[in-house]
């Protein structure tokens, strides 16, 4: 009787061992993956309705990445002081602690609203090349209210499932794990 439980407390203590991180990337990616929340805090509350609806931007114009790159990557002041570097910051709080930083070489820490597990590896580039619209997952950002971006989709592993699916795309393991 002592030959078999010594042996069977091994593998209970490895079975256990083994589970940890196991429970901890289910957890990440199903228990804790955020699926809709509300609007995180933005050192800037910035108008996308502004650019979009007034101005007549493409989301790809500032988030220039999305075209070419995984990241849709999030514009540098420079960009951003292309056409803020002639408007007037009178009464603009919001364009003034823009100008701020850009003056004073101080980068914004924007808070990320879109989040995904650290083991997906999502192509921006491929899903707009492929002709979907950056509203698609994201919503519609221009008429969301200034510094108010939430994420719309639940982005877990089955919403791109069955986005896949439905749009004849691969579904194999290593197109987003890898």
């Amino acid at each position: 009787m002592g030959r078999i439980i010594k042996p069977v407390i091994v593998v209970v203590i490895l079975l256990l061992v083994l589970a940890i991180p196991a429970l901890a990337v289910v957890a990440r990616s199903y228990i804790l993956a955020p699926v809709a929340q509300p609007a995180k805090a933005q050192p800037i509350a910035f108008p996308h309705s502004i650019h979009v609806n007034v101005v007549g931007l493409d989301c790809t114009f500032c988030h220039r990445g999305a075209t070419t790159q995984a990241d849709s990557t999030v514009p540098a002041l420079q960009l951003c002081m292309g056409c803020h570097a002639i408007i007037p910051t009178t009464d603009r709080p919001q364009l003034e602690k823009l100008v701020n930083a850009f003056n004073s070489g101080t980068p914004i820490n924007w808070t990320r609203v879109h989040q995904l597990p650290d083991h997906v590896h999502f192509v921006h580039a491929m899903h707009i090349n492929a002709g979907f619209n950056c509203a698609t997952c994201h919503g519609d950002v221009a008429s969301m209210a200034p510094g108010a971006v939430v994420q719309v989709r639940d982005l877990r592993m089955g919403d791109c499932i069955t986005c896949h699916r439905e749009n004849n795309a691969p579904t194999d393991c290593s197109t987003c794990h890898y």
